[in-house]
C-alpha cells in the first residue's frame, strides 16, 4: 500500500467532529481542488479538510492518476483494472489513518470528489467497513456497475454533473443514479446547466448543503 501525500485545513472551531477528503482529477493533484476548502469551510467550522494527491503519475504525461485510463492515454483495460484496484486499497488506508489521527470514525467522513476523483469516490465510499456520512461526485461516472452487488454500506450520495460536459459526458450522471438507486442507495442529483467538465458555483453550493446536512457538527 502506498502512501499518499496530503494536504490539510484544519478545523476553523479548533475541535475537529467531522473530515471531509478532496479527491482529485486525472492530471491534477491534491492542491488543484484543495482550495474548495476555502469557500465551504466557514460553513462547517468543525470540519477538516484533506486533499491528498493520487499515488502515481498520470501516463499521459502530466500531473497525477488514480488509476490509468485507457481511452486517454492508451493503457489497457487491465491495467486500469489493477491500478483501480491498487488505488483503492491506498486510499481506504489513507482513510483509516486521517481517521485516526482526528480521532473520529466513518460516520464524520465525506468523499467530495472531482472527474476521476468522483469515480474513486463513488466506488470506495459503498465499500468501506462501515458507512461514512456521505459522497459527493462532481462530473464522474460510476466504475464498474456490473459490481454494484460488492458495496458494502449505503452511504448517500450526491451526483453533481454539468450538462455541457465534453469529457465526462452528461449520460454518465443518469446512469450512475440508476445503477445506485437500484442497489437501495439513496442518490440525490443536480444538473449545472450550461457546465462544462468543471464545478460552477451552483453545484458547489448544493454540495455544501447536503455536507452541512449529514456531517456531524
Amino acid at each position: 500500500m502506498r502512501q499518499l501525500k496530503s494536504l490539510r485545513k484544519p478545523a476553523a472551531s479548533g475541535k475537529a467532529k467531522s473530515v471531509v477528503v478532496l479527491l482529485h482529477g486525472y492530471g491534477a493533484n491534491g492542491a488543484d481542488l484543495f482550495g474548495l476548502a476555502d469557500p465551504l469551510a466557514p460553513h462547517l467550522p468543525d470540519c477538516v479538510f484533506l486533499a491528498p494527491d493520487a499515488p502515481e503519475p498520470a501516463q499521459g504525461g502530466y500531473g497525477l492518476q488514480w488509476f490509468p485510463i485507457p481511452w486517454l492515454d492508451g493503457s489497457t483495460e487491465l491495467a486500469a483494472t489493477q491500478g483501480l484496484a491498487r488505488a483503492t486499497d491506498d486510499l481506504n488506508g489513507y482513510l483509516d489513518s486521517a481517521l485516526a489521527a482526528e480521532g473520529l470514525d466513518d460516520s464524520a467522513l465525506a468523499l467530495l470528489g472531482f472527474s476521476q476523483g468522483a469515480m474513486m469516490a463513488m466506488h470506495v465510499g459503498p465499500r468501506r467497513t462501515t458507512a461514512m456520512a456521505g459522497v459527493v461526485a462532481i462530473s464522474g461516472r460510476l466504475l464498474a456497475p456490473e459490481k454494484i452487488g460488492d458495496i458494502t454500506t449505503k452511504p448517500p450520495v450526491l451526483l453533481i454533473h454539468g450538462d455541457d460536459d465534453q469529457v465526462v459526458p452528461f449520460g454518465n450522471m443518469a446512469n450512475a443514479g440508476q445503477v445506485l438507486t437500484a442497489a437501495g442507495v439513496e442518490v440525490f442529483g443536480h444538473v449545472m446547466r450550461g457546465t462544462g467538465h468543471g464545478i460552477a458555483p451552483d453545484g458547489l453550493s448544493v454540495a455544501l448543503a447536503f455536507l452541512k446536512d449529514r456531517l456531524p457538527g
